[in-house]
């Protein structure tokens, strides 16, 4: 599907059930004057073209024609310059305008041009995310914007990610794999123009193999390159790919790509209402990624990247889209057993984001086995108990071994969350304890967007403050977060600049912001929180217990104790002002090879607790946290600590 080049031109396939002539559009070298139009064979529902002497480089469109009527879901109108659903590379960004919305206004001066490209293999290899793995979640353009150390001509493109300096940070704070939010070429939504604003996030596709200009001006190579450059350090590569919808949104969206060539095919439409779009992603459309076309265009897509870029993997947004059906949410989807049984994709990291917001489109916990989840459960949980909610003992220490109550089903042994406390979408992690309520005026809808509940708390001021007490408070109940994130079983989500303390200035939908809300301010990261979260990944790769995804058994694994050493009783689990507990983990030790005893002991209160811990035969337990290393007698204030006991 789509163009390659052979020795003596380039071939060209579309896919249209339902247009009654399609023409490829062939462009200059700057993409800007058609100089010729090929009319395209048709054979059953592909339309075919071959044009001798043509090249790696040249640029092309495509024009349908065909009965245009909305109302029957048919939406054929050769003004339209459209995007072939395969390009690989693209000439420029999308930029909306109105044209695009109106029957019988051309577009090829807006619409960019698909560029024929030649496939450059990648060193293809097995994927390096080994379980318990610590992903960062990456906004490319927003990540190294204003990054001191790397050139201004890569800020806020791939490449920067293959920055020493970059690297380093990464390593540093033990990052397994970096989860990049969408690369492919998106469109702004319509309404943001008028507001001087621009998608920042790139969850609003129409291509879906070509990268956007402007995060990849080197196109798939510049992704292939940073992702070898990464493999070298041991470092990860998935790709956050949205497969739900497209940006070509409702009816009164735009014509650019699949609308306009096979909309009937690419879309849900309500049962008995063509012209009437389905919309469990709440951006207008949903794809139909039931249909054996869809389908066949995800998987290409995924092996697009795999083949020509040795991505490790992926990460799909509002995946339950991927396995509806007319009949709502199936497990064995068509989809899900042809990633399985793929060749080339059977072995890749697959991340499903388990919710849509269709009927029945929250799926946590009910993917197949290959996929992990985002667990939004062990974020509400881990918030709700920080912010001193009466009653969340039992459910906190549930989050922290794995969700078992979600994972734990047809006898799993392990498990598959995706354990994070702040992600993209919401309050970044220090905002989380500076912020009562969403503050997103700056999206221009009054603040009516974003999550309005996000168990969230200011610790006694609303946002930014100078009183050094509110501040205190705050920089220790981020350091809870962080030890709570690294020391829970399964993966571990942190986003970009959340280990040192980033603010989006309590916007917690700042999608639309491509400006300093979202851009990291690598001069302002907190040291002391960034030396945190370090010491934190290091403890959790010395220490296997904490990247064993292994669910914890209670034979001989994990005792819980009270802070006074005695066993937790029943009585203290349904405590509701209970504040404190001790998990007895038994564990390898990677520096000395041994088996050791780790206490990792949890106080949310306000006032330090007392601890006495058993010690078997001799020794003593000694922070793994604290730079006096001396005997612990006491969990501080709002903290975690991490316990070992020495000979």
């Amino acid at each position: 599907m789509g163009a390659s080049t052979v020795e003596d031109g380039a071939a060209f396939i579309v896919r249209s059930r339902d247009a009654s002539r399609i023409d490829l559009c062939l462009f200059d070298e700057e993409g800007r004057q058609e100089i010729r139009r090929v009319p395209m064979r048709r054979k059953g529902d592909l339309h075919h073209a071959f044009v001798p002497g043509l090249g790696a480089g040249a640029r092309y469109g495509l024009r349908a024609e065909g009965v245009y009527a909305p109302d029957h879901g048919l939406w054929f109108d050769p003004s339209k310059l459209l995007v072939d659903p395969y390009a690989r590379e693209l000439d420029r960004p999308f930029v909306h305008d109105a044209r695009l919305t109106r029957f019988g206004e051309d577009t090829a001066d807006l619409v960019p041009k698909a560029v024929l490209t030649v496939d450059r293999l990648a060193d293809v290899k097995a994927p390096l995310l080994a379980p318990g793995a610590v992903i960062y979640e990456v906004a490319v353009r927003a990540f190294s914007m204003l990054h001191p150390e790397v050139p201004p001509e890569i800020r806020g493109t791939i490449a920067a990610l293959a920055h020493p300096a970059v690297i380093a940070h990464l390593k540093r704070i033990g990052v397994d794999a970096v989860e990049l939010m969408p690369i492919v070429a998106w469109i702004d939504e319509r309404h943001l123009p008028p507001l001087g604003l621009h998608n920042s996030w790139g969850y609003n596709p129409v291509a879906l193999m070509a990268l956007d200009p402007r995060l990849a001006p080197g196109g798939v190579k510049e992704l292939a390159s940073t992702v070898a450059a990464l493999h070298a350090e041991g470092i990860g590569v998935i790709l956050d790919l949205v497969f739900n919808h497209s940006g070509e949104s409702d009816r009164q969206g735009a014509t650019l790509s699949m609308r306009g060539l096979d909309n009937l095919t690419y879309y849900r439409h309500v049962a008995d209402r063509p012209g009437e779009l389905v919309n469990d992603t709440g951006c207008g459309n949903t794809m139909a990624c039931d249909h054996p076309v869809v389908r066949r265009l995800i998987l290409d897509s995924m092996r697009h990247f795999v083949v020509n870029a040795g991505v490790d993997g992926f990460r799909f947004d509002l995946a339950s889209i991927l396995g509806r059906s007319a009949h709502g949410f199936d497990p064995k989807a068509a989809l899900f057993e042809e990633i399985h049984v793929d060749p080339v994709l059977s072995d890749r990291v697959l991340i499903a984001e388990p919710w849509d917001i269709g009927p029945g489109g929250y799926q946590l916990g009910n993917f197949p086995p290959d996929f992990l989840e985002w667990n939004d459960r062990f974020r509400d949980d881990v918030r709700l108990f920080w912010r001193g909610d009466p009653g969340r003992l039992g459910t906190f220490a549930t989050a922290l071994c794995g969700s078992s109550n979600v994972f734990q089903r047809d006898g799993a042994t392990r498990t598959r969350s995706v354990n994070f406390v702040a992600a993209h979408d919401g309050f970044t992690l220090m905002d989380l304890v500076s912020y009562g309520r969403k503050h997103n005026e700056a999206n221009g809808e009054d603040n009516r967007d974003g999550h309005n509940d996000n168990h969230s708390w200011n610790n006694g001021a609303e946002g930014e403050t100078g009183d050094p007490v509110v501040r205190a408070a705050r920089q220790r109940d981020a350091m809870a977060l962080l030890s709570t994130l690294f020391v829970s079983k399964g993966a571990v989500l942190l986003t970009a600049g959340d280990e040192g303390g980033r603010s989006q200035h309590g916007n917690n939908n700042a999608y639309c912001q491509d400006n300093a809300i979202t851009w990291l301010d690598w001069s302002a990261l907190d040291a002391e929180l960034v030396e945190h979260t370090a010491a934190l990944a290091a403890i959790r790769r010395r220490f296997d217990v904490f990247s064993d995804t292994a669910f914890l058994t209670g034979r001989g694994d994990v005792e819980w104790l009270r802070p006074d050493g005695l066993p937790m009783q029943t009585g203290d689990w349904d405590n509701p002002l209970a504040s404190s507990f001790v998990m007895l983990l038994a564990s390898h030790d990677a520096l000395g090879g041994s088996k050791v005893r780790l206490a990792v002991c949890v106080n949310r209160g306000r006032d330090g607790v007392p601890l006495a811990l058993p010690c078997p035969g001799s020794g003593s337990w000694h922070s793994l946290l604290s730079h006096g290393g001396g005997p612990a007698s006491e969990i501080a204030p709002r903290s975690i600590d991490i316990l070992i006991q020495h000979p």
